[in-house]
């Protein structure tokens, strides 16, 4: 059983409980409907269903997987009666048919596309905020051609504002989703974007990492950089302050704010662990 387990919790992974979500909302839709209920409570229901199941650990665990997970099925009605005027019964009416009812899956499919299942477990693709790194230079000195690395770097804004604060630096980004990476490499044509896994990577041979991430990879993240980085070189988190997997802060060189809200903060590795 002890075997098994490991492999259940990999099999059911985000976003797949969102889907069984999804799906089991639908049934209770359909089940009502072909009772005969009214149309007013197999609206109605269903939506509890997925909210109440957002709220359980085992199917989301962050306020924006509750949201996707309690959102997604009166969006699909909403967009399955727009395209059909079917409503809930699922029966296509008009020239579109069983195909264009469906339509709302077309969005789903280009968020696997954009963010793959392998993914979700890191952060979302939320970008580095405009001038989030210009007081960079005033705390960080590194040598001309110095490489630096966007880990996990999504649209290419981190690296954009890295561009900006050290203009001489070898940039380089690694994003796991294709289409994103696409996107990095065609807005950043001045820095080497790569297709990989972050925590595969290696980081020893860079001067400075910067990363973007939750709180919940935070622990991982420093242990990597505690692991591979050389005593010296410097980290940079954006919004989330670095701790060890038992709690502990590290130590920052330096700390601001982005308007009084997201902080950036600077780590010498070797120097700020606590």
């Amino acid at each position: 059983m002890s075997a098994i387990r490991p492999l259940l919790t990999q099999a059911l992974g985000w976003p797949v409980p969102a889907v069984l979500t999804w799906l089991a909302a639908w049934a209770l839709a359909w089940a009502l409907r072909a009772a005969g209920a009214p149309l007013w409570a197999s609206l109605v229901l269903p939506t509890a269903l997925g909210a109440c199941a957002a709220l359980l650990p085992l199917v989301a665990t962050t306020a924006w997987r509750r949201v996707f997970v309690a959102a997604g099925f009166p969006l699909s009605v909403l967009a399955l009666g727009l395209t059909s005027g079917s409503g809930v019964s699922g029966v296509p009416a008009g020239q579109g048919g069983a195909s264009a009812a469906w339509w709302w899956l077309a969005p789903l499919a280009l968020l696997l596309l954009a963010y793959p299942r392998r993914a979700w477990r890191d952060a979302p693709v939320f970008p580095t905020p405009r001038g989030a790194l210009v007081e960079l230079t005033q705390h960080v000195k590194l040598p001309a051609g110095a490489r630096v690395l966007d880990a996990g770097c999504g649209m290419g804004d981190g690296l954009i504002e890295l561009h900006r604060a050290l203009p001489q630096a070898r940039l380089e980004g690694v994003e796991w989703s294709a289409l994103w990476r696409a996107v990095s490499a065609w807005r950043c044509p001045w820095a080497t974007v790569r297709r990989g896994d972050m925590w595969a990577d290696d980081w020893s041979a860079f001067e400075l990492v910067y990363l973007f991430q939750r709180p919940e990879t935070m622990p991982r993240a420093m242990d990597k950089a505690r692991r591979e980085m050389r005593p010296g070189t410097w980290l940079v988190s954006l919004e989330f302050e670095a701790r060890d997997a038992d709690g502990r802060a590290w130590t920052p060189v330096a700390r601001w704010e982005l308007g009084g809200e997201r902080p950036v903060w600077v780590y010498r590795v070797g120097r700020s662990a606590a």
